[in-house]
């Protein structure tokens, strides 16, 4: 049982690491959009959304309750979605080609599937616990 704790403590760590990398990769998308009146409001929304996932991530991991813990990945969950409309934007305004906003994308949506399913699994279990 306690190996579980802990094996869940390093898929959350990892899943934390990933987060950051995804916020460092948003950085650099946005310093590569073009000083234009459309590169700029994309680049002030994609760097909110896009780097706000980590810390509310590291906040549901420290939540009071499994409540909160729920509300803070659903928080992450809007915030990756949103940011792949914003880099889907891009490329269809063409600021920055597909090919180099590829890989971005692939991530966003590998967190955007691994944080639905953790979503599901923690409410799951919350339903089971109240029905116990």
């Amino acid at each position: 049982m306690q190996n579980e704790g802990r094996e869940a403590e390093r898929k959350g760590a990892d899943i934390e690491e990933r987060l950051l990398e995804f916020a460092v990769r948003v950085g650099k998308a946005v310093d590569a959009l073009p000083n234009t009146r459309l590169g700029r409001h994309i680049a002030g929304q994609l760097v909110r959304s896009g780097t706000s996932p980590a810390p509310n991530y590291a906040e549901g991991c420290a939540a009071e309750s499994k409540k909160d813990f729920i509300h803070k990945l659903a928080i992450v969950l809007k915030e990756l979605r949103e940011s792949s409309v914003w880099i889907r934007l891009i490329v269809k305004s063409e600021l920055i080609t597909e090919q180099r906003l590829e890989l971005l994308r692939d991530e966003c949506d590998q967190l955007c599937k691994i944080i639905a399913k953790s979503l599901v699994t923690a409410k799951s279990n919350q339903s089971k616990r109240e029905t116990s």
